[in-house]
Parts: C-alpha cells; structure tokens; sequence
C-alpha cells in the first residue's frame, strides 16, 4: 500500500508528464490542502527539462559510512567544546580564587592537563572529518540533503540553544540574588561565547543551505 509522500509523488509525475506546469500542479495540491512543503518537496524530485517524461533527480540516502561521519564529527565537536569550556573555567579559577578553597591551588595544578590533552587529540579530527566531508559536499552538492546531517545539526542547535537559555537564567538569578562575582560573570560569559559559536555557525550554514 502506498504511502501520501508516494502518493503525492505518483501524482506529480503523472501530472508532469501529461505536460501540465509546475504552478498549475502547485495549485491543485494547495487546493487539496497538501502543506507546501510537501509539495515543494514533491516537484524539486523532477529536474526541469525538455525530456518528454519527467527526469527523477537522485533522494538523499542514509549510509552506514555517512553516519559514522557525522557521527564521529559531532561527537568530537562536543568533546571539544565540552573541554574548553573546562579548561577556561579552570583559568578564571586560578585567576580570581576562592578565598574559602584553601585546596584550591593545589587542585588547579594538575586540572588543566586532561581538558588540554582531550582538546589536542580531539579537535583536530573534527577539522579533519568537517573537511573531508565538505570536500565530498562540493564534489557530490546532494549529500547536503542527508538525514543524518541534518538531524545532528538540528541537534546540535537544539543542544546550544538550551545552554544559552540555562546560561542566561542562572545569570538573571544571581543577579537577583545580588550574587555576582566576577568569577561567575566570566564563567557565564565563556560558556554563552562557545555555544553561541557553535549555534551561529551551523545556523547560518542551515541558512546558507536552504536558500541554495
């Protein structure tokens, strides 16, 4: 049994190829109450042309080898992320102390090591697999329509968006409280800066992609 999304796509070939025009077939499915997007979606599957039956244009496709791409990508990009964040906090810890850590100073001698070695083995495999990627995506413009790809960025954006929301929450509520140390405004500060990044970054390429 045929799915809408089949359906749907049954019919604008049919129709296609009966030579009726875009607009006109835009048209009748508005008018049968199909969402936009579905229907945009249905007509951009047939590539224009003087070809006497409608051209089908290759659908993304989800691989085993892009997952793990995208995968391994995200996933170092977290990583990344996540250490840094660790590593600035432990220098505005050792730039303005605690007065009532008195195990803070030997603490902070060594808290740095693990946030550095996990950023110098990590982030250079994100730049290294988002290069690789790109290049395939300049050489193949379709694999920007993988599933796998834009669900982990929508993720990705999700994941941002909600740090930035706790971070300027806890700001409001220490302000509040009449709380703030210029400790806390820094550590607010650098967790906004990377996750601010990393939102801006890959919203502005879902923009960029969208409007290709």
């Amino acid at each position: 049994m045929a799915s809408e999304v089949q359906k749907l796509e049954i019919f604008v070939k049919e129709a296609l190829q009966r030579g009726s025009a875009r607009p006109e077939i835009e048209k009748a499915l508005t008018a049968a109450g199909w969402p936009a997007v579905q229907i945009k979606s249905a007509l951009s599957g047939f590539a224009d042309g003087g070809f006497p039956i409608p051209v089908p244009k290759p659908r993304p496709s989800l691989s085993a080898r892009d997952a793990f791409l995208y995968l391994v990508m995200f996933a170092t990009l977290y990583y990344s992320a996540i250490n840094l964040v660790t590593l600035l906090f432990d220098f505005v810890d050792r730039a303005y102390p605690d007065p009532g850590d008195r195990m803070g100073i030997f603490w902070h001698e060594t808290t740095g090591h693990w946030p550095t070695a996990a950023i110098i083995c990590a982030f250079p495999i994100y730049l290294f697999i988002a290069n690789f990627i790109n290049k395939e995506i300049r050489a193949n413009p379709a694999k920007k329509l993988s599933p796998i790809r834009r669900w982990l960025t929508y993720l990705t954006l999700f994941v941002t968006i909600c740090i930035l929301i706790g971070d300027a929450t806890t700001l409001v509520y220490n302000v509040l409280n009449g709380d703030l140390t210029i400790r806390f405004i820094l550590k607010v500060i650098i967790a906004a800066a990377v996750a601010g990044t990393i939102f801006l970054y890959y919203f502005c390429d879902l923009k960029k992609e969208e409007k290709e």
